[in-house]
């Protein structure tokens, strides 16, 4: 049984908020800066102690933890909770953060000037809830199977409405339970549009592209609900679901894993043609992961066409590029490019490095950030799995200027040690009222508020 749990909202909401400290923007920085697996250092960036509140210093904090950030910025652990997700603000103030673990959704209170909030569970009974998205006072949740509506007023949430149903996961009868992407994001349009991302049964299970409902698609509702239709397919896990201040939908995605070597070239030096061949050299950088713009029948190619980094394709010592990049046929799956003509679509946006893991997208509008940042698009970056040596995660920054998104840059990194060890791994990063970030860690059960010096 699904329940709503209620809550009372704390008399001091709004002298918190007024009494937090602004991030004021500065001058656009003239380059990117972006962590390489490994970096001891990110250019532009400075160590900077993470500090706890009273009763968040359990570990992983019960040690010193040192991350690096602009300079001036300050990041501090604001709350604490196992395995906290995805990221919403209400209408009026408060942080809702949900966990698919628990089945549940978490509501906190900012308290005075930056202090410790108050944690109540605002929804429980739910099928691994993840996405969160508000239009007005009307809060949307993207269970596994579903998504749902709510009347959110005052800091109780009523009149449940289920306005999609059937979406796949892993207690669909014909999956068997072989689901590797069960957890839905939603994003809302300006014209009241509902979107959710449906993500790939695997790693390259084609027959998702046929499923009724398709799988690795986005699917997109009217306002109000409904059957839902095929906006974008080819996206293997979009997970980062968001609209941008134009009112285009962005999906940030999980791209495949051991990807085989497509070029008739040398790539190991060994002599011979490596097409076909698994190589972790290759692996490591391929296929990229995409930061795409979606319009209605976007095709991102998966699993038969990749996003190419490479500026030269194939060549081992090739720079890496993400910025406007075409696809290459994947040989596992589209030997002849008889499946899909991957010349034929439109390069991708943005990308970041492969197995970069991006999870939680949102939009920050005017003024922006702090540090001549200014308006852009927040990644949580989780952090490869299988790379050698593993992609660090992070928060990735994306410029927004002239209406579309710039290169990554590196905002906050250092969870990951020289050896690889992770001590957290962020989910996603949202801007609050008082211009504070917030981001929230799933390894470190903390969401943490990153504020800048005046």
């Amino acid at each position: 049984m699904r329940t709503i749990a209620h809550g009372v909202m704390t008399a001091s909401l709004v002298l918190a908020l007024a009494g937090c400290t602004a991030m004021e923007e500065s001058p656009v920085p003239e380059r990117s800066t972006v962590a390489a697996p490994g970096a001891a250092q990110v250019p532009g960036l400075v160590a900077s102690a993470v500090r706890t509140l009273d009763g968040t210093a359990t570990a992983p904090f019960d040690a010193e933890r040192t991350v690096q950030a602009p300079p001036g910025w300050t990041v501090t652990v604001w709350a604490r909770m196992d395995k906290p997700r995805l990221l919403a603000w209400t209408p009026d103030g408060q942080l809702l953060v949900s966990r698919p673990k628990y089945g549940d959704v978490l509501a906190l209170t900012p308290g005075a000037d930056g202090a410790a909030p108050a944690q109540r569970t605002l929804l429980t009974g739910l099928n691994q809830p993840h996405g969160l998205a508000f239009a007005g006072d009307t809060l949307y949740v993207a269970e596994s199977d579903q998504v749902n509506t709510y009347t959110y007023r005052a800091g109780q949430v009523s009149d449940r409405t289920i306005v999609i149903d059937g979406l796949p996961d892993d207690k669909s009868p014909e999956l068997r339970g072989a689901y590797s992407h069960a957890l839905k994001s939603v994003a809302i349009g300006k014209d009241g549009s509902i979107y959710v991302s449906v993500g790939s049964t695997g790693n390259i299970s084609a027959a998702d592209r046929d499923a009724t409902p398709q799988r690795a698609t986005i699917l997109k509702t009217p306002a109000g609900g409904g059957t839902p239709t095929v906006f974008a397919r080819g996206v293997r896990n979009g997970t980062g679901l968001a609209v941008d201040p134009d009112g285009a939908v962005w999906t940030a995605v999980n791209h495949r894993d051991n990807i085989q070597y497509p070029h008739e070239l040398d790539y190991d030096g060994d002599g011979g043609k490596d097409n076909g061949d698994v190589m972790q050299s290759y692996v490591n950088d391929h296929p990229m992961e995409q930061l795409a713009r979606l319009t209605e029948g976007r095709e991102l190619g998966w699993p038969y066409c990749n996003s190419e980094p490479d500026v030269n394709p194939g060549a081992p010592d090739s720079p890496l590029s993400y910025t406007g990049r075409p696809f290459v046929r994947d040989l596992e799956t589209n030997v002849d490019g008889t499946k899909l003509d991957c010349a034929a679509l439109p390069p991708v946006e943005q990308g970041m490095g492969a197995h970069s893991a991006p999870l939680g997208l949102s939009f920050v509008t005017g003024p922006g950030l702090a540090g001549g940042y200014g308006e852009g698009a927040l990644v949580g970056i989780h952090g490869s799995w299988n790379r050698k040596p593993p992609r660090a995660p992070e928060v990735s920054f994306f410029a927004w200027r002239d209406g579309t998104l710039g290169p990554q840059q590196t905002l906050i990194t250092g969870f990951q040690g020289a050896d690889g060890a992770r001590w957290g791994r962020p989910v996603m990063a949202v801007q609050g009222p008082d211009g504070a970030l917030y981001v929230s860690d799933d390894q470190a059960g903390a969401i943490y508020r990153v504020t800048a010096s005046a």
